[in-house]
């Protein structure tokens, strides 16, 4: 049975004011769902702000791994994007929706069994509806709180631990950390932005990734032992490093990295576009401003369903009050995207490296710990050493990795990755962090799009 219609048609402005708190998990949303929707004669255009009258009614039963079937036995695939929402591809639909969820950062309740008002378009792009989703069976409510996030502590003027870098570098040798006093500019707030939002609460650690078969080997073994897309026979296809500041866009940054990484491959670097963030942070739907988001929703189905702009059409501020993009800007658009190895909960080093060379860099989200925001150089890993001052707690962070290698001495594996943080920090704006470890989970959310050049 339905939820009363009154407790779905929310004001998307509520969920679009930040970062959702939802923390619903695969067993949540694996089952039976009946999604209720409106009719299908919208474009891209369209609002969900309310729902209209109910047209379409489909029974979806979404199961392991990522196969979807509707109620006339037509088969799709689905996949959760994080512990958010999820996306739903069926008979030449697609259909995603964010989790429901009550509450704020302080404390919020995730009702899994329900969605907010979500987007379906058919496969060509159009016939856009609106729809909201029930499931079949109750799931009990999830209940975070987290009283560290007040808005006193977030204002305050960020104020790092003067002996944090010392411990670091006296902790291990892989890799060296230094301070970096452009940081203090930034309040407590602002620097949780840099790394990705203040987010939802993290769920329980997931499992390490799925093993390689044997025929996925055998590819990996046809790779070179290093590769990086920065220099392939003396051209790079990377766009240049930038600067997020205080606002917690890298998903943002990190999806038009990839996306214009992608437009050099396929032309041969003939266009070397810069795409605009800001056109995401204060456009999309799909995101939640300078408070996060997803690349998966962002480079993949924003850039299919919307397009992106050049830079110059929506230039970056650093913040999301409004939508400024020039409309009459022409649009680069997506055919294709996906969670490297086929739905969130597949990927692993191995998927990660073919795809990566042959298909070009890759987007990635991992978690950011407090030594993290003081590497220097060398093959990053957590070293377990925290920022006394400051009540961080682990959240996402989007970066875009464009290679990967092996230190000489010690045979250390590594990816290459490219951040949001400026030329300053880091490696020239980039980091290198172990490699087949999962190493803060970059191994298990990685996003790969094919462009239209």
């Amino acid at each position: 049975m339905f939820v009363p219609l009154v407790l779905v048609l929310l004001c998307w402005a509520e969920l679009g004011a930040g970062d959702t708190p939802a923390q619903c998990l695969y067993d949540d949303i694996r089952g039976t769902w009946i999604f209720a929707e409106t009719e299908r004669s919208e474009d891209n255009t369209i609002s969900c702000d309310t729902l209209g009258p109910v047209v379409h009614t489909n029974t979806f039963t979404l199961d392991f791994p990522d196969t979807a079937t509707d109620e006339l036995g037509n088969k799709g695939t689905w996949t959760l994007i994080y512990n958010q929402g999820f996306e739903v591809n069926v008979n030449e639909r697609s259909y995603f929706a964010f989790s429901y969820y009550e509450g704020d950062y302080v404390a919020a309740t995730s009702y899994c069994d329900r969605t907010f008002n979500g987007w379906s378009r058919d496969a060509t792009v159009r016939n856009w509806s609106c729809f909201y989703a029930n499931k079949t069976t109750s799931v009990p409510p999830r209940t975070s709180y987290r009283p560290s996030l007040t808005k006193d502590v977030l204002r305050r003027r960020y104020k790092p631990d003067p002996t944090l870098v010392d411990r670091i570098n006296a902790a291990q040798t892989s890799w060296t950390a230094k301070h970096y006093p452009e940081f203090e500019k930034y309040t407590v707030e602002e620097m949780y932005l840099r790394r990705g939002g203040l987010g939802s609460t993290p769920p329980p650690r997931r499992p390490s990734p799925p093993p390689a078969s044997e025929e996925l080997r055998a590819r990996v073994s046809l790779l070179p032992s290093s590769f990086d897309w920065r220099d392939v026979e003396g051209e790079s296809f990377v766009s240049p490093v930038r600067d997020q500041g205080g606002c917690g866009s890298c998903y943002a940054f990190a999806s038009m990295a990839n996306l214009e990484a992608q437009i050099r491959i396929a032309t041969k670097n003939e266009r070397q576009d810069i795409f605009s963030p800001q056109d995401v942070v204060g456009c999309s739907y799909l995101a939640q401003g300078c408070m996060g988001g997803f690349d998966y929703l962002i480079a993949g189905r924003y850039g299919m369903d919307q397009g992106v702009v050049a830079e110059e059409c929506s230039p970056y501020t650093s913040t999301d009050d409004k939508c400024v993009t020039n409309t009459t800007c022409p649009r680069t658009y997506v055919s294709d995207y996906t969670h490297v190895g086929g739905y969130y909960g597949a990927c692993n080093e191995e998927t990660m490296l073919v795809d990566l060379v042959i298909a070009g860099p890759i987007s990635v989200s991992f978690e950011v710990y407090d030594d993290f925001h003081n590497y220097e150089g060398g093959i990053y890993h957590y070293t377990g050493l925290k920022d006394e001052f400051n009540p961080f707690e682990i959240t996402n962070h989007v970066v875009l990795i464009v290679g990967y290698g092996a230190d000489e001495t010690t045979g250390e594996k590594y990816w290459i990755v490219k951040n949001s943080w400026g030329t300053s920090w880091g490696e020239d704006g980039y980091f290198r962090i172990r490699r087949g470890t999962d190493e803060c989970s970059i191994e298990s959310m990685a996003v790969r799009v094919t462009i239209i050049p």
